[in-house]
């Protein structure tokens, strides 16, 4: 089984994306053998009102029942806008969405902010992951009018620190994965996936060694990246690397024990 944590349908106002709408995501999934996706809406990073653009997601996702057999939708929430824990409470209980995703830096808040820490620990409480993007795309060939700077997995800490036993989804880890030795041990002893999207993610062997083969996942982070580089992270592990049970749980059985699926 493949089960991609990190994919989008959406729009992003400074590129074009030839991938972006629920068809051609599905269709990727099968060209690829993915049997389901965790998908967010890219709208949501920047519509005011980011309610908007999960009832839109929830919207696409009825509409068709291959939507709705293929994909896991996670809400998109700005815990500084009016309304917020509102908006969670719907997204999880009557939209049926299965984890949260969190933009500080494009929402505008640190990432220990205590509306932040307040839907952290409400997401622990209901039992669902919260994810963050380290990267959403590429600052070297983005808009002059995007954010600039881009977060390594140190900058993660703060909030899991705070809030040790949430559920945490780290994607895109495009810059250091270094962590100093407290740091680690804090990382190890907490429910947590990164996915395979990250640039950064190239000695599986070290990282299985560091913090245990438990911690990853694969994630597709499409249609911003192209959506075989993260996969082929997973299938080209050598048998010294990664024994077939191990692929197994980073193409699925991790994200699997991570949802309750």
């Amino acid at each position: 089984m493949l089960i991609d944590s990190n994919a989008y349908i959406g729009h992003w106002p400074f590129r074009k994306f030839e991938d972006n709408n629920p068809e051609a995501l599905l269709n990727r999934m099968n060209e690829f053998g993915t049997d389901l996706s965790v998908v967010s809406n890219l709208n949501g990073i920047f519509y005011k009102n980011t309610q908007n653009a999960n009832e839109e997601l929830q919207e696409v996702i009825r509409s068709k029942k291959a939507f709705k057999d293929k994909f896991i939708p996670f809400a998109v929430i700005n815990p500084i806008y009016g309304g917020w824990r509102e908006d969670f409470e719907r997204c999880t209980t009557v939209l049926g969405m299965k984890g949260v995703r969190l933009y500080p830096k494009y929402h505008l808040y640190d990432i220990t902010n205590p509306s932040c820490i307040e839907l952290v620990k409400m997401c622990r409480d209901k039992g669902v992951p919260v994810a963050f993007s380290l990267r959403m795309v590429d600052k070297r060939t983005s808009s002059w009018m995007d954010i600039e700077n881009e977060w390594a997995l140190k900058d993660i800490i703060p909030i899991i620190r705070t809030v040790p036993d949430a559920k945490y989804i780290i994607c895109n880890v495009a810059n250091s994965s270094n962590l100093n030795d407290e740091d680690t041990s804090l990382l190890k002893q907490t429910s947590i996936l990164i996915d395979s999207s990250g640039r950064n993610l190239t000695n599986w062997a070290e990282l299985f060694s560091k913090y245990g083969a438990d911690k990853f996942c694969f994630g597709s982070h499409s249609p911003i990246l192209d959506y075989c580089t993260g996969l082929l992270r997973i299938e080209s592990l050598r048998e010294n690397e990664a024994k077939e049970i191990t692929k197994d749980l980073l193409r699925s059985g991790n994200i699997i024990k991570m949802l309750n699926l």
